[in-house]
């Protein structure tokens, strides 16, 4: 039992001040370092019911704010246990002794000796220096480093500690860091230190006085409320970005108003919107009092493709790139200053300056990369590895070629593209474009095969191999484009997972997964009527003998079925229905979504449950008898009324539903066999299956089976777990 002391709960502020810490992880750490914090205060006891925490982060602090913070412990009882009940005097009086009391003293629990120990609680003063330090050790660091002449070690060199109860200050050192309530306001728009008088008030403080949106979200915010107002008409920039409270605020996008764009610009303009998404929290990061500026560039430029502009802006400058309602790049961008001025030509005039160096460069490389053909490159890629054991990007691409038309023959698509498509694919990776920025990879193929009048569907194909390049990407759209797409993922897929490397918990540096998921999106979104397992048994043989592991195949079908089943949660199925359909080992993916639907129909119906208890049933009838049923039920050894109509149902039944099931109809299918139940509920009324008669035993389960596999055709009903919720 705790006994409560008289403690008074207040809020506790904890504030590290650094050097710039790394923005593309802050917001990371400051997560991690509040739960570390309050999981210590929560594990101490010293937390009331109701308390909150906040997360600070700007690129100069980590700090975090708890509320209804005890002062001191509560005290309280901890039971300590000896020995068994009948062990030996000596051993329990020598228990008894290491506690300070007496033999009568001891209670006896669970058979063991026992005596609630009391504890005194702690002061908060005294715990909370070494909860900071547990918090700091237990942060996501990759690397830390050492300043000055101390032996602390931080991801930046720390210089400033904040520990405050309500208006009370905690002395402690962290870091070789004294605490203060002292702490600074923005490099250039304050003055002198701040003096944090009360917990509470310290994002007001350091925002009024200090010019510091201490708030990681409440500064976004902020940056995208200036980013929108300054876009005006121009504001096609975000599409999707997170709110506040942690969930996406879906806006339209620039992609979504435009009409009778091509898929090629709808992939750039997506990918341009994306990255400005990505932006978003990383300018967040590094500025604490945001103001932002319009910029422009010279119209010359948009003659290099929308993707090198914009990435030049993101990536080098951390400019937001602006899009029009025809979803085209517009010669405009915003920058998010950490400086506001009622002047900012000169940030804006400077920044002009080192873009325009950046898309001189850009345009240069352009230039040079479309003095020599795509295809004029393809033979150089054999001095580019791919895998030391899987060989060259050349044999790669051999390998592609063969796969993507095999691919066309099965879905019908144009054999003669689809090979030229997978030739070229690879081959912008030895343009200077490539090579200064990975990332445009696909996208410097397009405008280059364009460039050398390649068929559209080839140079669009550039682009599609690579889809969907992240969750909630398009798919291509051509065949192909799907046709190239496939070939490199099964490739991919095969080839890395065959030589042995296996993601493993969050490690996963070939997107294994990301490639298995591409696979199933494109069978299933796209209903390709073709089976995922000879697909994977063509891509394996295009690799020599003994170089991919023989069972590679079937490995991959248990790997991409462990991908399927999160992502057709996501559909809204439930976890019994995708086991139910997973547990006939379907490869044809494109029947996967008719059968779940149909499934999902099926156990709404009145008889869905009862049809579900049969067939469970009959599995464990048909695993206790043993062996093989017969194939065949032989009419002659029907005896009881019950079989001879079920019998006749099943055979019925069968006969409507096959030709269903060919045409993949399977929702009309089970609802036919739907109305097998009455004869169902009746035979296991009337019939005993296991009687001594063998022959009769025999046929019985023989009936059994069939009526068993008929529910096959579409799902494992056995596996379904009651209605549906």
């Amino acid at each position: 039992m705790a006994r409560a002391t008289k403690s008074k709960a207040d809020s506790l502020l904890i504030e590290l001040r650094t050097e710039e810490l790394p923005p593309k992880s802050l917001r990371r750490l400051s997560e991690v370092f509040a739960e570390g914090v309050e999981k210590a205060l929560r594990d101490a006891h010293l937390l009331t019911d109701g308390s909150t925490t906040t997360p600070f982060a700007t690129p100069r602090r980590l700090a975090v704010r708890v509320s209804g913070v005890l002062a001191q412990q509560t005290d309280r009882e901890q039971n300590r246990q000896g020995p068994k009940e009948g062990a030996p005097a000596q051993a329990v009086e020598g228990f008894a002794r290491g506690l300070g009391v007496s033999v009568d003293k001891l209670s006896v629990q669970d058979g063991r000796y026992a005596y609630a120990v009391k504890i005194k609680g702690e002061p908060l003063a005294k715990l909370v220096p070494e909860f900071v330090a547990q918090a700091l050790k237990a942060l996501p660091i990759p690397k830390v480093m050492r300043w000055g002449d101390g032996e602390a070690q931080f991801v930046r060199p720390v210089h400033g500690l904040i520990l405050l109860h309500g208006s009370k200050l905690i002395p402690g050192t962290v870091l070789g860091i004294k605490s203060g309530n002292k702490t600074l306001g923005h490099r250039f728009l304050s003055k002198g230190q701040l003096v944090i008088s009360h917990a509470d008030r310290y994002e007001s403080i350091l925002k009024g006085q200090g010019k510091v949106i201490a708030g990681f979200d409440e500064r976004r915010d902020e940056i995208v409320r200036r980013l929108k107002a300054e876009a005006g008409d121009a504001r096609w920039l975000l599409g999707a970005y997170r709110g506040r409270d942690g969930k996406f605020i879906v806006e339209p996008t620039a992609v979504e108003v435009a009409r009778n764009i091509t898929d090629e610009a709808r992939a750039a303009a997506t990918w341009i919107l994306g990255r400005n998404q990505d932006l978003l929290d990383e300018v967040t990061a590094l500025v604490e009092w945001p103001a932002v500026y319009a910029g422009e560039f010279e119209r010359e430029y948009l003659a290099v493709p929308a993707q090198c502009i914009s990435l030049t802006m993101q990536k080098n400058q951390k400019y937001f790139a602006l899009m029009s309602q025809r979803a085209e790049l517009l010669p405009k961008y915003l920058l998010v200053s950490n400086l506001e001025t009622g002047s900012p030509n000169n940030i804006v005039h400077g920044n002009a300056r080192v873009l325009r160096a950046r898309l001189s460069d850009a345009k240069f490389f352009y230039e040079q990369d479309r003095k020599a053909r795509l295809d004029s490159r393809v033979p150089r890629l054999a001095n580019v590895v791919y895998h030391n054991k899987l060989g060259s990007q050349l044999e790669r691409v051999q390998r592609l070629e063969k796969l993507a038309v095999a691919i066309a023959e099965q879905i019908g698509s144009d054999v003669r593209l689809a090979e030229r498509a997978a030739r070229l694919c690879k081959a912008d990776l030895l343009t200077e474009m490539v090579g200064e920025f990975p990332e445009l990879q696909g996208f410097m193929g397009y405008y280059y095969a364009l460039h050398d009048g390649e068929d559209p569907a080839v140079a669009g194909a550039s682009i599609a191999h690579y889809q969907p390049r992240f969750a909630g990407d398009g798919l291509p759209r051509s065949t192909t484009g799907i046709c190239v797409a496939l070939a490199d993922k099964l490739d991919t897929l095969v080839g890395i997972y065959g030589i042995g490397l296996v993601p493993t918990g969050d490690k996963d540096p070939f997107g294994l997964r990301r490639q298995a998921l591409g696979v199933v999106r494109i069978l299933v979104e796209k209903s390709l009527s073709l089976d995922l397992g000879d697909l994977l048994q063509l891509a394996r043989s295009q690799f020599p003998a003994g170089i991919v592991a023989e069972s590679v195949a079937q490995d991959l079908m248990v790997f991409i079925a462990d991908r399927l089943r999160p992502w057709l949660r996501e559909q809204d199925f439930e976890a019994d229905e995708i086991e139910a359909v997973l547990a006939l080992g379907v490869t044809r993916l494109d029947q996967l979504l008719p059968r779940l639907k149909a499934l999902k129909a099926f156990r709404r119906l009145p008889e869905a449950e009862a049809l579900a208890a049969a067939n469970k049933r009959i599995r464990n009838i048909l695993k206790q008898a043993g062996g093989k049923p017969r194939d065949q039920v032989d009419a002659s050894l029907l005896r009881e009324d019950a079989e001879r109509v079920l019998a006749e149902q099943v055979n019925a039944r069968r006969a409507e539903v096959e030709p269903l099931f060919v045409k993949g109809d399977f929702e009309a299918a089970l609802r036919s066999l739907a109305s097998l139940r009455g004869p169902v509920d009746t035979f296991f009324d009337k019939v005993m299956v296991m009687v001594e008669d063998e022959s009769l035993k025999q046929n019985r389960l023989a009936l059994l089976n069939s009526l068993s596999n008929l529910f096959l055709g579409a799902a494992d009903i056995s596996r379904l777990q009651g209605r549906q919720p």
